[in-house]
């Protein structure tokens, strides 16, 4: 009699990013079994996807071409209060401090490390 493994439960994860590098080391970073990302390159792809797919958490950069990430975490967090949200920003510790206060869960400053973007969704996740 041969053991079957259970299956992994996969977490979607949205990047909101509008530059192609930043996605693609966020892919190569998290790519696994455990998360399944896809990525969109502004607030309303973002917005549209969210509304279908629910993903536990987005990645969420600031700098948008329409508009900025740290005015989306406030009306995302109001009608998806389970989704978790990272911001990653060039910015200083004020827009940290502003997305903290809009209800992001996590921030990271770019350039981030590895470890750190890890840690960020190991303990949104548990």
């Amino acid at each position: 009699m041969t053991k079957t493994a259970l299956p992994i439960k996969t977490k979607k994860v949205l990047v909101v990013e509008d530059e192609g590098e930043m996605c693609l080391l966020l892919n190569i970073l998290l790519d696994g079994d455990e998360l399944r990302l896809e990525h969109v390159n502004n607030l309303l792809a973002a917005n549209e996807y969210i509304k279908k797919e629910h993903p536990e958490i987005v990645i969420l950069d600031n700098k948008l071409p329409d508009g900025f990430g740290i005015d989306f975490i406030s009306p995302l967090k109001r009608d998806y209060p389970s989704i978790k949200i990272i911001m990653i920003s060039g910015f200083d510790a004020s827009a940290k401090d502003v997305a903290l206060e809009n209800g992001a869960d996590s921030f990271l400053a770019k350039p981030f490390t590895r470890e750190q973007l890890y840690q960020s969704i190991k303990a949104l996740l548990n």
